[in-house]
């Protein structure tokens, strides 16, 4: 089994940013095999910081930058930040072919497919709406380099809005459950920038990671 290192981007009283490695879970899964997570080592390295310091979450595959709180205080306003879409995120992606176009927006209702979980599948009835603004960055050995900015932040709302043939209509490289991926770690999505107020201070903290791919 591989180790996965998380990076320490940023520390302070109120809160730490580390950068998350593919293939790590954000939170604790199912069963004692899915206990090791970015919320777990946080704890234990910050024995008195909040039961849930998770103030948003990236899927196990995405890599990239994500924010813990070490204060109940900085907890509560930080997902007040998030729910109230007062963030900005940006995510780097490579998309299994060539995409047409250089920019534009996605909108489109998807929701959980009760079947076959944690799938997420179009449903103009149904479903709940994602919105994603997307630039292209440039072609690379017949895929396509993106950036994502969404607006929304729903479950897999990038790699189904890149997936879908109502979205992009191109998976994500590496996508497990909707491209060709066949193991944890391969998916190319990467969360690149991160922004919000402090939660103490007040002023705005941005962040940036560079994708490792």
């Amino acid at each position: 089994m591989r180790c996965l290192f998380i990076e320490m981007v940023f520390e302070d009283r109120e809160f730490v940013v580390v950068n998350k490695p593919s293939g790590l879970l954000a939170v604790p899964g199912k069963g004692e095999e899915n206990q090791d997570c970015v919320t777990a080592r946080i704890k234990k390295m910050f024995p008195d910081c909040p039961d849930h310091p998770e103030v948003h979450r990236l899927d196990m595959d995405t890599s990239g930058l994500m924010v813990l709180a070490l204060t109940v205080d900085a907890q509560r306003e930080l997902s007040r930040q998030f729910h109230d879409r007062e963030t900005e995120k940006r995510y780097v992606a490579l998309l299994d072919g060539e995409l047409q176009g250089d920019e534009g927006m996605i909108e489109l209702p998807f929701r959980l497919d009760v079947d076959n979980r944690p799938m997420q599948i179009y449903d103009p009835v149904h479903g709940k709406t994602g919105v994603t603004h997307w630039k292209k960055l440039a072609i690379e050995n017949g895929k396509t380099r993106v950036e994502f900015f969404p607006i929304t932040g729903r479950t897999h709302q990038l790699r189904v809005h890149s997936a879908s043939e109502h979205g992009l209509g191109i998976p994500i490289v590496g996508d497990r459950l909707y491209g060709t991926g066949t193991a944890p770690g391969q998916l190319k999505l990467h969360a690149s920038y991160l922004s919000f107020t402090h939660p103490i201070l007040g002023k705005k903290m941005e962040f940036r990671s560079e994708p490792p791919f």
